[in-house]
């Protein structure tokens, strides 16, 4: 797995957690899933993904989105 790959998979897993903590907890756990999205179109434009930093840190091997 690349960090590319890697940084899709945390963002859907963190969407998919907002989304299940809004329906048990509470709406306002919405506003975590908008901090998602709004990081995700960040670095669309921009390149810089800080889960992406983190991955490398971590040994993961780069992919070509994040370089």
């Amino acid at each position: 797995m690349n960090v590319d790959r890697a940084v899709m998979a945390f963002a859907g897993v963190m969407i998919l957690v907002s989304v299940l903590l809004t329906w048990l907890v509470s709406p306002y756990w919405m506003l975590f899933t908008a901090f998602i999205g709004l990081n995700m179109l960040q670095a669309a434009f921009t390149g810089f993904c800080p889960a992406a930093l983190i991955f490398r840190l971590f040994g993961v091997k780069a992919g070509c989105a994040f370089q």
